[in-house]
């Protein structure tokens, strides 16, 4: 497979035929089974530990924590039915890389200690970009450090709903009709974590520097897990792990059902004792967990009341955010007011662009309208990586401040971007503890957090990644969640 640009119809029709859907439904029931003998009902917990809250796109009826002391994670641990897990929500990806190890080894050592006192295990999960940026290997590496070298690593970036497949090794991102190999898109060209190569073996070497050799790095192909089943990708790993020192496995997919495969030899080889680190897309969490997918939650499914205004809060700069907001503006004409705030006026001086925003908002959404908060969408850079780290994080600090000042109850919260979306949560928010409600729509998670010390509890919050959905999906959420 060459990194050549593809036609995503063709292309997928040219594979051999997908494994059985029934795959991921036996393997719920399986885990669901306390009692039963089989190699999944006695699986480990999974700690999702996530870079950003995008990670809960494919998930329902499970939890995400936004703090990690000691008792918090063993009561979670308690509370964990066997053979699910949770998310962690770490926000590592705005994070200098010092810090984010640092964090990463404070998380592990909390859970190794959870674990202790609970006598439960768990393995972890470093849930990332489907578009592969990152800290990797660095939190894969702080991982390990505090809870010693796993047997193998396991790569798997494939995301349905954002269009995301590796077929061939290549990792693609969809554009329309086309499959474009991942170096050669935007995100490649990120500040702070680009990269040159989408041939994912080579893509961990170019990351790991020299960390990783090319011999250390092998992929189960489309061919195996569709042909052999499970067996043949269990051989393959079984047998990656007796040949290879501290292996890194990639995982082509191009449909859940080949991910469900996977899951199924990962099952059975962790049964028998065989530890991993995984380092995954979100698609990889629910077909571990055996989720099922669920329709998209409605407006009429929550109750909402139409006598306040929905608020939406964008700080996301990828490509596909822009034309959201777009559309967004666009098409929804008066029945949405928005606010800009100037980026180089907020590394000035934010307090103005704030204030104003704030009587902006108060009044438009006390009187039933919509109003939507976004950055100007000039993208303005530092002079190195981490340069640009700090004024992200800079902008990012004066939408927490706008929504912490804010006093008029939305109806809901849409906020567009992962840093975004997590810095609003966290500190604009209040969250602890939250429940994944199941998606807004396609491959954009909601949540809802009844703890009483959020800020407003029970409050819909809509975890709207930068880089999901069409141009329209923005718009089809915020119009599908107006009451008239």
């Amino acid at each position: 497979m060459t990194d050549a640009v593809l036609p995503v119809e063709a292309t997928l029709a040219s594979l051999p035929p997908k494994p059985s859907p029934t795959l991921r439904a036996a393997t719920r029931a399986s885990l669901s089974s306390s009692s039963s003998s089989s190699s999944s009902a006695n699986a480990p917990l999974l700690i999702v530990l996530d870079d950003d809250p995008t990670g809960t796109q494919t998930c329902h009826d499970i939890h995400i924590l936004t703090a990690w002391d000691v008792p918090r994670l063993v009561a979670e641990f308690k509370a964990t039915p066997p053979g699910s897990g949770f998310f962690l929500l770490t926000n590592s990806r705005a994070l200098h890389p010092a810090p984010a190890r640092a964090l990463i080894t404070e998380i592990c050592t909390n859970l190794q200690e959870a674990e202790r006192q609970t006598g439960l295990r768990f393995e972890v999960v470093l849930r990332s970009d489907s578009t592969l940026r990152g800290h990797f290997p660095l939190e894969a590496d702080a991982s390990e450090d505090v809870l010693g070298p796993a047997d193998a690593w396991i790569l798997c970036p494939f995301f349905l709903q954002g269009g995301r497949y590796t077929i061939g090794n290549v990792h693609y991102v969809q554009e329309g009709a086309n499959l474009v190999p991942a170096a050669q898109t935007p995100f490649a060209r990120d500040a702070t974590f680009g990269y040159t190569k989408s041939d994912l073996c080579a893509h961990v070497v170019e990351k790991a520097k020299g960390a990783i050799k090319e011999e250390q790095v092998s992929a189960v192909s489309l061919d195996t897990i569709r042909n052999g089943g499970a067996q043949a990708v269990l051989q393959q790993i079984q047998s990656t792990i007796q040949s290879t020192k501290r292996p890194v496995i990639v995982i082509n997919a191009a449909a859940d059902e080949d991910v469900d495969v996977v899951v199924e030899a990962l099952l059975t080889a962790s049964a028998a004792g065989t530890r991993f680190l995984y380092r995954t897309g979100a698609a990889f969490v629910s077909a571990r967990l055996a989720i099922e997918g669920i329709p998209p939650v409605s407006a009429q499914k929550l109750g909402l009341s139409g006598a306040v205004g929905g608020l939406i809060i964008a700080g996301s700069y990828v490509p596909k955010t822009t034309a959201q907001l777009a559309v967004l503006r666009e098409r929804s004409g008066a029945h949405l007011t928005t606010v800009v705030l100037d980026v180089r006026r907020l590394l000035s001086d934010p307090d103005p662009e704030i204030r104003h925003a704030l009587e902006t908002a108060s009044g438009e959404i006390a009187r039933g309208q919509d109003v939507l908060i976004m950055t100007s969408r000039e993208l303005v850079l530092g002079a190195d990586e981490a340069r640009s780290l700090d004024i992200g994080a800079t902008v990012a600090r004066a939408l927490v401040s706008f929504l912490q000042r804010l006093e008029t109850k939305p109806r809901y919260v849409v906020a567009k971007g992962g840093i975004t979306s997590s810095d609003m949560a966290t500190q604009g928010l209040r969250f602890k503890r939250a429940l994944i409600v199941g998606q807004a729509a396609p491959g954009v998670p909601l949540w809802r957090c009844d703890e009483p010390e959020a800020k407003w509890p029970g409050l819909p919050y809509v975890v709207f990644p930068g880089n999901v959905g069409s141009e329209e999906t923005l718009f089809d959420v915020v119009h599908g969640w107006r009451v008239s």
